[in-house]
């Protein structure tokens, strides 16, 4: 059975729901708010005099404020919540997907269903056209098969072709996969991958910033696009016409500075424009096998004798440089975003030490924007 998580308390969740349907508070300037007040608690206490001191927030913003209104909206939700096996992420609990964060356009809150970790080390999405061929669900075979084993968690949109076909492969080799939604938890669309997205939530499970009782509405589905570019260390178009919705979830993770794959096709290949283009214009990788998706991640499995401690009194270091070691010296690897996320520095920052450790010879720097040790 998958794990029931505990949700969250009424009051909390009831609050951060209400942040969500602030009229006119996009993302960045909840995110401002609270880095002001420090607690969503505090906002919906604080005086509205003391928010108009607040950097970065107009008048007319504060004074339309509805804090009482959106926190009676909320309650509605709760109340619905409350009833389903649903988990609630905030943006800033540790169980948010901290690869997301690092997105400036990230949401503010997000429901799981299922037994999923959203940080796993590896996560990769996997996308392509709803017009799945046998040469697009061979490629996926052949590549899901080598992720087996790997720690690697597969995202996907749970969408008819190459989605549902590569989810259905991940929970029959028992590869973890989450499929993000376009509308609330409530409701499946398609109707007809209900049994699939159950079998996922043993293994995985759906993940959607949308509340209960929203409907599949096409709006909503670039939104859920960018979650999935978002949330992953790389994403990988299979096949794709010269327009859809995959190439919207590859031109998000350039946005986002993620690695992006796509696999060649015929030139005559309708199905195999979008993937072409993408590598035609530099906006992908050109991979022809799993092989070279670890290769230029830097994912192969090599097996090592147990490290050396590095000898860090030879070396003349800073408090944030011997930080940055001792990260490292626990991960096969890091990305730049999550070093930079657990040193609480910015990544421009964070890039100038990590140079530094470079020119010592203590940290080697790999594709995709990540660094491991290199004694």
């Amino acid at each position: 059975m998958p794990k029931i998580p505990n949700i969250l308390n009424y009051t909390d969740l009831q609050q951060q729901i209400a942040l969500t349907l602030l009229k006119g508070a996009g993302k960045k300037k909840v995110r401002l708010l609270l880095s002001n007040v420090g607690s969503v608690d505090a906002f919906f206490k604080e005086k509205k005099y003391k928010l108009l001191k607040i950097n970065g927030l107009g008048k007319s913003f504060v004074d339309q404020l509805n804090r009482e209104e959106a926190l009676a909206m909320a309650e509605k939700h709760v109340l619905e919540l409350l009833k389903k096996p649903f988990q609630a992420h905030f943006f800033q609990d540790d169980d948010f997907p901290q690869r997301l964060n690092q997105c400036e356009d990230a949401p503010l809150l997000l429901f799981s269903q299922g037994n999923m970790d959203l940080n796993a080390p590896r996560i990769v999405s996997i996308v392509g056209t709803r017009n799945a061929t046998e040469y697009g669900k061979s490629i996926c075979n052949e590549l899901l098969h080598t992720f087996v084993g790997k720690n690697i968690v597969v995202v996907s949109g749970l969408a008819y072709g190459i989605d549902i076909y590569v989810h259905q492969l991940c929970v029959k080799l028992g590869i973890p996969t989450i499929g993000v939604l376009g509308h609330g938890l409530d409701r499946l669309y398609p109707s007809t991958h209900k049994q699939t997205a159950k079998a996922m939530q043993l293994n995985g499970g759906l993940l959607t910033e949308f509340l209960p009782g929203t409907n599949p509405d096409r709006v909503n589905f670039p939104m859920r696009n960018r979650i999935v570019a978002g949330m992953c260390d790389a994403t990988i178009v299979v096949e794709s016409g010269e327009k859809g919705g995959s190439l919207i979830t590859a031109e998000l993770a350039n946005d986002y500075a993620r690695d992006v794959f796509a696999f060649p096709g015929d030139i005559g290949r309708e199905y195999s424009i979008g993937c072409n283009k993408l590598i035609q214009q530099n906006r992908a990788h050109l991979i022809t096998s799993s092989a070279d998706f670890f290769r230029l991640m830097d994912w192969n499995e090599i097996v090592k004798k147990a490290p050396e401690q590095p000898k860090l009194f030879e070396f003349d270091l800073s408090t944030e440089e011997l930080k940055i070691l001792q990260i490292l010296r626990d991960k096969e690897s890091e990305s730049i975003d999550l070093l930079a996320l657990k040193m609480d520095i910015s990544v421009s920052r964070l890039s100038g030490i990590l140079l530094n450790l470079e020119f010592e010879g203590l940290v080697k720097s790999l594709p995709g924007k990540r660094y491991r040790l290199s004694m």
